[in-house]
């Protein structure tokens, strides 16, 4: 397990806590549909009475702003009460998996890549119908497209998560370097290393770049954060109608990690997790969920767009959303809830308490540190340039949707895999197509996870 916050947010977009905890089912080829078609399964009710929510420990001022959402939605109206339960992080997929379906909420907390796997085996309702148009409509395209499952909509966010470089002004001016602010202007994958050479000659330890290895690329850190902007910015993807040989060890994923692989000799490890704010290193690679630690520069930091591999600078988006428990005899109430979820005031509290751009489309617009002409804003327009799955990349679009499969555990696992031993040294057309023959032999043995 990796050394992260504790935490809903971001943070948890590059951990595999939720993606492992069901990582035993899907990786011993045991897997398969549980209880079929959702939709029959829920009851609009009396759209009052008590509701039961389920969701993860987070942070305490995470945890604090959901119990002030639910205060908030209890004292707008009179009929709808929330019965909250807060599972530790890591036991929280183990419960909704081993869950009876009568015994599922009416409301939980999902992490996006698990939303498939719930699918599947029968955990999660459709909430068209039960949750208003306008509240659908208002969800920004990234987070939609984590939420979609065979072309229906699961779940809703209030935040979302991505990732960028953090620069320092300071260091990059020393060295003469000039850097892009928006993402149509990202260095190329050559540019970049030019940069690194220049950098490299003003930073104390001569390695001006952090990586973030200590999360380990082994993990869900490799597979959504750095390998996956990379194999999508090559024009790669990690399958291709529900195969990976042929896609995952494709001759643009060899060409794009091998020179990502090229980097390690400008590199600090970042073991402590204080390269970029103790000045060992000029840029970051990394995520929104480092800015409460990196705003500690003041007006020395900047946000600059991942490098472009050939096909756009690209990255992973997606994190905590919220949906339907597919035996609900509520949808009515549970709709009512969902919708104040994702109203402004809502989505402000949450993100306030977390620093992630919001997943709205009218709270991002209007958002301190995400909208136009903030700080923050080079995530935000990302974020705004959806492109969907994988299938539908195209050279404008920046932000991407991991896997919607409930193969994802194994797909992760093997990716960054694969990644880390790349990084080590080993040949790229061997490790990746070692892990497309992994990740083909499991989907054969689920039945390609299709119902």
């Amino acid at each position: 397990m990796m050394t992260i916050p504790k935490s809903r947010n971001g943070a948890r977009f590059l951990t595999a806590a939720a993606a492992v905890s069901i990582a035993a089912l899907a990786l011993t080829g045991c897997g398969g549909p549980g209880t079929g078609s959702t939709d029959s399964a829920i009851e609009p009710g009396s759209g009052e009475g008590t509701i039961n929510v389920w969701a993860v420990d987070g942070q305490a001022a995470e945890n604090d702003a959901l119990k002030k959402i639910i205060s908030n939605f209890e004292s707008s109206q009179g009929k709808i009460k929330v019965e909250l339960k807060l599972f530790p992080s890591d036991q929280y997929t183990k419960a909704v998996n081993s869950a009876a379906p009568g015994d599922l909420p009416d409301v939980l907390d999902f992490d996006g890549p698990t939303l498939a796997s719930f699918v599947y085996n029968g955990k999660m309702a459709p909430l068209k119908g039960s949750v208003s148009d306008a509240t659908l409509s208002n969800q920004t395209d990234s987070i939609t497209s984590q939420n979609t499952v065979d072309d229906a909509v699961y779940g809703v966010g209030m935040m979302n998560a991505g990732l960028a470089l953090w620069g320092s002004k300071k260091l990059l001016d020393s060295a003469g370097v000039a850097y892009p602010t928006t993402p149509e202007k990202a260095w190329t994958a050559d540019e970049f290393t030019g940069v690194l050479d220049k950098l490299a000659a003003v930073v104390p330890g001569g390695k001006p770049l952090d990586l973030s290895e200590q999360y380990g690329f082994a993990g869900e850190w490799g597979t959504c954060c750095s390998a996956g902007p990379v194999i999508w910015s090559g024009g790669g993807t990690m399958l291709k109608d529900n195969k990976a040989s042929g896609a995952l060890d494709s001759d643009a994923n060899v060409k794009s990690l091998t020179k990502f692989a090229s980097w390690k000799k400008y590199t600090d490890p970042n073991a402590d997790g204080l390269a970029f704010p103790s000045g060992r290193v000029a840029l970051s690679w990394v995520g929104h969920w480092t800015y409460p630690t990196y705003k500690a520069l003041g007006s020395d930091l900047v946000s600059i767009p991942l490098p472009d591999f050939g096909k756009g600078t690209k990255t992973a988006s997606g994190t905590f959303a919220w949906g339907m428990g597919a035996t609900t005899k509520n949808s009515a109430a549970a709709g009512k809830f969902l919708d104040f979820l994702m109203s402004d005031e809502s989505v402000r509290t949450y993100t306030a308490a977390n620093g992630a751009p919001p997943a709205t489309k009218t709270a991002l617009a209007a958002s301190d540190l995400y909208g136009p002409g903030k700080q923050l804003q080079l995530l935000g327009d990302q974020l705004s340039k959806a492109c969907g799955a994988e299938d539908q990349i195209s050279d404008t679009c920046v932000s991407v949707t991991r896997p919607v499969t409930a193969g994802y555990p194994i797909v992760t696992d093997q990716v960054g895999k694969a990644e880390a031993a790349i990084y080590a040294g080993k040949d790229a057309k061997e490790a990746l197509s070692a892990a497309a023959r992994a990740i083909d032999q499991n989907f054969a043995d689920n039945d390609g996870y299709k119902k």
